[in-house]
């Protein structure tokens, strides 16, 4: 019997085998896990038996959706589910992109990009099935930090990063305050005076393609 949440964890109460009423309370009560065990069995027979396939019991399981991925994706935990990326796939697309934009490349801003556009542009494509557009937007903002760390070590002495903060339109007590800071490139991609100038507009006019525009532009289709 399932509660109005759907949620079979908690259902209070089933009939017996031969229509009698049971309490949850009873002894003789199994647990709710019980029946998924034999349906997750009986299907794995048949696999196995009818359909002669072979069933990877690692990546088999009785457990809530969202606990599970298939394929890349997930579901959220929400009263109406949505598909969503899973967890190990952000960690893998994440793990790429620091590669891309790893400091210890030394390399023009253009190859980068034109790296990442290549990467990002296929991996959209196939998780725009995703119903979770925030995470696209927020992979974004991330690429784009990495990136102004890139630049800011590019630029490596003091004087080249004022010189670069005076010609993108910073007052020259900022720049100087900025080029000459002695904090980690990682916490100065995040500053104001870099959020400000190396925008989303300044890498597009490197060409940098957006995860979140692409995915809008596929989910049209």
């Amino acid at each position: 019997m399932v509660n109005s949440t759907g949620d079979f964890g908690r259902a209070e109460c089933a009939f017996g085998t031969k229509g009698t009423f049971r309490s949850r309370k009873d002894p003789s009560f199994p647990p709710i896990w019980h029946y998924g065990e034999r349906v997750k069995q009986s299907v794995t027979a048949f696999i196995k038996g009818k359909l002669k396939l072979k069933v990877n019991q690692e990546k088999s399981a009785v457990d809530r959706p969202w606990k599970r991925k298939f394929l890349g994706f997930s579901f959220t935990s929400l009263l109406e589910p949505k598909i969503r990326i899973a967890k190990q796939s952000l960690q893998r697309v994440k793990q790429k992109i620091r590669q891309i934009t790893s400091r210890r490349r030394p390399i023009p801003i253009q190859w980068r990009i034109e790296e990442l556009n290549e990467y990002l542009m296929g991996w959209i494509g196939y998780f725009a099935l995703a119903d979770t557009p925030n995470v696209f937007q927020n992979l974004d903002a991330w690429v784009r930090r990495r990136l102004r760390m890139c630049l800011w070590k590019e630029w490596k002495l003091p004087r080249t990063k004022v010189k670069r903060l005076l010609a993108l339109g910073v007052p020259r007590g900022k720049a100087y305050e900025w080029g000459n800071s002695r904090k980690g490139y990682w916490r100065i991609a995040k500053s104001p005076v870099l959020h400000r100038t190396l925008d989303k507009r300044f890498f597009e006019s490197y060409q940098l393609k957006s995860l979140k525009e692409r995915y809008h532009a596929l989910r049209r289709t």
